[in-house]
Formats: structure tokens, C-alpha cells, sequence
């Protein structure tokens, strides 16, 4: 049986890594500013995508740790793995994909990524790959749309002008008339998703860390305020370790 150190982590274009994500990824989409995407290969064939890039909101995430440069952070917002893979593959691949950044990229001394609870999962492989918690907020950015199509807030507001699909062709700002969300909404028809967010934040450069400007939360947060989630379902953490 193979194990997850059998698995071959490669830098791969985004010509391959787009359409796995489109198939595998629980959302079905890519995140248009990756820039770096690894591949994970099990007997020569892929089996799972990691993707990179700077974060929508940079301004705002670079001050969560003091004295980051601009380039000295990145974002983890895709990662799709289908179900061939051994166990512990997502973690091992993490690890190794980090390894790789620090030694080709020396300048980017963390990673952030955020795990949609409101969907997918409350974060278990970035908790078990090292990531710290910095973050749970009830979600105000995912919405629903009347065809059951999900579209993220930051998406419309970093491409206002750009034609939508799920809106007929319009963009957010034809709808609007400029960038009000709640505007949005109520002309469309949608409605707020309902679960959480959670922040996770992984130090290449341990030395960072002392710099967060935010606290680290104890993962047990997570089931006090009921943000627990896996495999798009809403159950505690606690409840998963009875179940095993």
C-alpha cells in the first residue's frame, strides 16, 4: 500500500492545475491571482493541487504580523485532492510545498489561508499541518444566489467591472450602480450563507510569530461558538473524536 511519502510534490502550470481545481475543489472555481500552484503525483499521475498567490485584501492581511514586507507573505486558496490518495497526503504535502517555498522563495515568511465553514470544513488539515488560529468570524461575505450558486464578496469588489455569468453578463457594478453588498443582495434575490470562517496563519520564519498582532486562538474555540464543519457537514470537533 503506498504511504503519503510516496507522493511526488511538483511546481505545475496553471494550464493543469485550473481544471483539476474546476473538478475537485467543493466551490467548483479557481482563484484567478494564483501564481504558484504544486501539483501532488501518486505513480506519475496527479492526484491533488495546491494553489498560491497574493491575498485579495493585502493591505489588510500584511498588518496581522508587524514588519512584513509586501512580498513577504502568501496566500493558500486552493488546495483540491480527489480521493486516491493515501492518508495524511494533504498534511505531508503541505509540509513538503512549504519546504519548497522557503528554500526557492526566502523572502515570503508566512502563509495565511481560511477555511470555509460555512461549506467544506472548520480547518482540521491546517491544524494538523502546523497552522495557528487567528480568526473565527460568522460569515457576512459568502452569499447564495437563486440558482443555489455561491459568489464571494471580495470576488465582486476586486473585479467590479467584470461580467459575471451568475448575474446575466452584469457586473457588480451594473447592479449596484458602485459597491454596495447589501445593495447587491437585495437586488438579486440573494441571502447570506450561514456558518463561519476561520483565519489560519503558518510561520515559515519562526521568528515571525512573535510579531502577530492578533491573538492565537485555542482550537477549542471552535466548538464554543459552534463553528465546527467537515465534509460540508456541521458537526463539533469533539463529536468527530467521539466518532472514531
Amino acid at each position: 500500500m503506498p504511504s503519503a511519502k510516496d507522493i511526488e510534490l511538483r511546481v505545475i502550470p496553471s494550464s493543469i492545475a485550473n481544471p483539476f481545481v474546476k473538478k475537485h475543489h467543493y466551490s467548483g472555481k479557481i482563484v484567478h491571482n494564483s501564481s504558484l500552484h504544486f501539483g501532488a503525483f501518486l505513480n506519475g499521475r496527479l492526484h491533488g493541487v495546491m494553489s498560491f498567490g497574493p491575498s485579495l485584501d493585502k493591505r489588510k492581511i500584511q498588518g496581522l504580523v508587524k514588519g512584513t514586507p509586501w512580498n513577504g507573505f502568501i496566500e493558500l486558496n486552493r488546495m483540491a485532492f480527489d480521493d486516491v490518495l493515501p492518508r495524511n497526503s494533504e498534511s505531508r504535502c503541505i509540509s513538503v510545498a512549504l519546504r519548497m517555498i522557503k528554500k526557492q522563495a526566502p523572502q515570503i515568511k508566512w502563509v495565511i489561508s481560511f477555511a470555509d465553514g460555512c461549506s467544506c470544513g472548520d480547518g482540521a488539515i491546517y491544524r494538523a499541518s502546523g497552522f495557528v488560529l487567528t480568526g473565527i468570524k460568522e460569515n457576512a461575505n459568502i452569499a447564495v444566489m437563486p440558482d443555489s450558486t455561491k459568489l464571494h464578496k471580495m470576488t465582486l469588489e476586486s473585479s467590479p467591472l467584470r461580467p459575471i455569468r451568475a448575474l446575466g453578463g452584469k457586473s457588480y457594478f451594473d447592479i449596484t450602480g458602485g459597491c454596495s453588498w447589501r445593495k447587491f443582495l437585495d437586488a438579486v434575490g440573494g441571502h447570506i450563507q450561514p456558518g463561519y470562517q476561520l483565519r489560519y496563519i503558518r510561520f515559515i520564519d519562526p521568528a515571525y510569530e512573535k510579531r502577530l498582532t492578533v491573538p492565537i486562538i485555542p482550537f477549542s474555540a471552535i466548538d464554543e461558538v459552534g463553528a465546527g464543519m467537515y465534509k460540508g457537514e456541521h458537526v463539533s470537533m469533539a463529536e468527530r473524536h467521539l466518532g472514531k
